[in-house]
């Protein structure tokens, strides 16, 4: 009888044991498929950046750099996003972020600079560099006649080609992944794009990015940057996994 007892007992510890590994494996499994700490703060330091609110942003930078992001790569990110919310925008973070390091500074606190932006070796000319960018985000080849704002204006879309895909995305310090993160971050916050918000979501899934990240990225705008612009960003991720299907 004693040893039953004792049989018994290892039988309910072990199966314990098993049912605990069982869910950390689960819990390991559905973390894959939301985003990072790390990717959180940049969604956030991208919104707040678009958005003008330096108050909310102060502490998001602090966040980020406590998450593990480089200074550099912060840096990068505000640069960045200037191409989609304007100079003011981007310099005013830069600004803040500043003020943001020297008070950790006076805290004691060292942060990681991390790398610099590999310098350009490819001679090609701008536009050219600019439109090998864009297809490997985009995942193909896009040639044939120009249409839309293109044809309308013929100027802007050398702009884009030539600085937005040569003069930014060709810099290393983000990935090209994490840039679409930061630029999804910033349309979803300025509003009144959904066709730029739809075409770079769809760029992030070529890059890599699942639609549960996706759908976790519109969990985040809706719940720290305001509902209106989460529904919106929910309602286009939501229109786009459709057309997919």
């Amino acid at each position: 009888m004693h040893i039953s007892k004792i049989l018994t007992v290892f039988s309910i510890f072990f199966l314990a044991v098993g049912s605990t590994q069982s869910l950390n494996a689960c819990e390991g499994i559905l973390s894959q498929e939301t985003l990072t700490e790390k990717e959180k703060s940049l969604v956030l330091v991208a919104s707040y950046t678009a958005k003008g609110d330096l108050k909310k942003l102060e502490k998001v930078l602090n966040d980020g750099l406590d998450n593990g992001l480089t200074v550099n790569q912060i840096k990068e990110a505000i640069v960045h996003l200037y191409a989609y919310c304007g100079f003011p925008r981007s310099i005013r973070g830069l600004q803040t972020f500043i003020k943001v390091l020297d008070d950790r500074k006076a805290k004691g606190i060292e942060d990681v600079w991390g790398t610099e932006a590999s310098p350009i070796t490819d001679s090609r000319d701008k536009y050219a560099r600019g439109k090998t960018n864009l297809d490997k985000l985009v995942g193909t080849t896009l040639d044939g006649p120009k249409k839309g704002y293109a044809k309308f204006s013929p100027e802007i879309e050398i702009f884009l080609k030539e600085h937005l895909f040569a003069d930014l995305f060709e810099r290393d310090v983000l990935t090209y992944k994490e840039r679409e993160l930061v630029t999804i971050s910033v349309i979803a916050s300025i509003q009144k794009a959904e066709p730029m918000l739809r075409s770079h979501m769809n760029i992030c899934l070529i890059q890599g990015w699942t639609a549960e990240q996706l759908q976790d990225f519109t969990k985040i705008i809706k719940q720290h940057v305001g509902r209106q612009e989460g529904t919106a960003a929910e309602t286009v991720l939501k229109e786009l996994l459709q057309s997919k299907e």
